[in-house]
């Protein structure tokens, strides 16, 4: 098989991932004209853009949100996280069936539900794709003030966006769940791509890593590819210390939200995760695997509820 056309199709993605076939590099500049500023040949001699430039990157994404999902207005601070579009919309679809799983095979949509993204990032991506594929309502928190005035930018500069996302502000760093779901609010799902490194040389040794396997070349100082602040990407006690918290503040709202999931890029964390889910007593984990180019990584779900009472939440909350 060539190179060209191992790259026809990912069959990784999700089946309803509107990105699962090659770019489409022609269509993408019409959408969005600033894309053909990057397009170049690729080592095969196809066009393609230099995916270890942070810049080149966002416009490709800015005109991938564009084409297949409408979204005209979307631009944030370029040391933000530029979240790679595919990856993300896997997560959503991921969610889309296992909600599907408690509603009888229907994916519940429209305004009565509910997701909350936690760190949803000055890009609001999550929250995006949500709205627009499912029209689910979103609230984003963030601990990062700047990056809520941005997501909160890009929500009022799309129209359809409009009074389906809300973002909060999480004011303190000790806590996830804490002073952003209400005592009585109902969630039907959060998810959360957590900081993925434990210290900043941690951070930049995982950079040297992707832009040497993107682009061939061995950099002290490089440039992330995806870009990214500190409350982006690093955390003291890295992933799994961020999961463990989410972990146990979830018990205190075990009945506000259906549904609990994370992202989890680290394999070696799951045995730590497992151990923390038993010892709060969830009623029920899935791991959920998924595949986004080179990478293997999963989503790990846990609820609270039993099986009565997921009966009455969703012939309450989720209408057919």
């Amino acid at each position: 098989m060539s190179s060209t056309k191992k790259q026809e199709e990912k069959s990784s993605l999700h089946p309803r991932n509107k990105n699962r076939k090659r770019y489409d590099l022609t269509a993408l500049v019409t959408s969005s004209p600033e894309l053909e500023n990057y397009v170049r040949p690729n080592k095969y001699g196809d066009d393609s853009v230099d995916f270890s430039d942070p810049v080149a990157v966002k416009a490709l994404n800015k005109a991938l949100l564009y084409h297949y999902y409408g979204i005209k207005n979307w631009d944030f601070p370029d040391h933000n996280l530029c979240p790679p579009i595919p990856g993300r919309a896997d997560y959503i679809h991921q969610i889309a069936d296992l909600l599907a799983e408690n509603n009888f095979g229907t994916i519940p949509s429209g305004d009565h539900m509910t997701g909350l993204d936690i760190g949803v990032g000055a890009s609001c991506i999550y929250p995006i794709i949500g709205v627009t594929e499912y029209q689910w309502n979103f609230i984003g928190s963030d601990i990062n003030p700047k990056s809520i005035t941005s997501a909160k930018q890009i929500v009022n500069a799309n129209p359809q966006l409009k009074d389906k996302i809300e973002c909060r502000w999480q004011r303190n760093k000790k806590h996830i769940f804490s002073e952003i779901i209400g005592k009585e609010e109902k969630i039907d799902f959060t998810l959360c791509n957590p900081p993925f490194h434990s210290s900043s040389e941690d951070a930049a040794n995982g950079t040297r890593r992707k832009v040497r396997n993107l682009s061939g070349k061995k950099e002290k100082n490089p440039t992330l590819n995806f870009a990214g602040i500190n409350d982006e990407l690093i955390y003291d006690g890295g992933e799994y210390k961020f999961i463990d918290l989410m972990i146990k503040e979830s018990k205190v709202f075990s009945k506000n939200c259906f549904w609990f999931t994370t992202f989890v890029s680290k394999q070696a964390n799951l045995k730590g995760i497992y151990r923390s889910l038993k010892k709060i007593e969830v009623n029920q984990i899935k791991t959920i695997p998924m595949g986004t180019g080179n990478k293997s990584i999963r989503i790990v779900a846990w609820t609270f509820f039993t099986e009565a009472e997921k009966k009455v939440w969703r012939d309450t909350r989720w209408k057919i």
